[in-house]
């Protein structure tokens, strides 16, 4: 049965989602602050931390890079805050996605499926992954349908598809592929990911996987 502790100030809320969490067959623990979370996270070890980041004790921001100190376990962070450096420097810290509040039951609960589902795909393996039509080879580098990539656009490639359902950060991609140096040079990945879409997007103009949220990072969706 698959962990989740849910951390949040709100009892109402607390309780709400535990009752939901728990009818749908996961083992629930709740914490009210962010002491608590990380104390419960260290002794419960849970498989998924759905997090509120207006936290009495301290900003849940602090608690991702308190819990990414020793564990890669999924957070979905919940937030009343609306504003998209909220949200980006909560990705940055290491969380995989970002509900804002108010949301709608299940609305959370798909992106809980989404990630639970989420599989590791090693470096060590020979993955194979569809991307639409076309099936992607990790270990060959290759594409079916005789498409080609650049260098450049397979590293930002590889990096959406080896976390499928994962939001991640601008700043993270292009550190990742450009370097830290680049870190503002947004209209690199716009570009690159307009590439990506003509070679792999059935529909370019309305990509069915890989998806822009805007302000804040891209999302390959399988």
């Amino acid at each position: 049965m698959t962990r989740i502790l849910v951390v949040d100030d709100e009892p109402q809320l607390l309780r709400a989602l535990r009752v939901n969490l728990a009818a749908r067959h996961y083992e629930v623990a709740v914490a009210s602050d962010g002491g608590s979370a990380l104390r419960q996270a260290a002794d419960w070890h849970p498989d998924l931390v759905v997090l509120d980041l207006g936290l009495p004790d301290m900003d849940g921001v602090e608690v991702i890079h308190g819990l990414r100190g020793w564990t890669a376990i999924p957070i979905i962070v919940l937030s009343g805050r609306a504003d998209s450096h909220d949200k980006v420097d909560a990705l940055d810290a290491g969380a995989d996605d970002y509900v804002t509040k108010p949301f709608g039951i299940d609305e959370l609960m798909a992106r809980i499926r989404a990630i639970t589902r989420r599989t590791a795909v090693t470096d060590g393996g020979s993955p194979r992954v569809q991307v639409g039509t076309f099936e992607v080879d990790l270990a060959a580098k290759t594409i079916s349908g005789g498409v080609r990539l650049t260098p450049t656009e397979w590293h930002l490639l590889e990096l959406l598809i080896r976390n499928p359902g994962k939001l991640i950060s601008q700043r993270q991609l292009l550190t990742e592929v450009w370097g830290p140096a680049y870190v503002k040079e947004s209209h690199y990945l716009r570009q690159y990911m307009a590439q990506l879409r003509r070679k792999l997007e059935a529909d370019p103009g309305r990509p069915a996987h890989l998806l822009t949220e805007p302000g804040m990072g891209y999302r390959f969706q399988p």
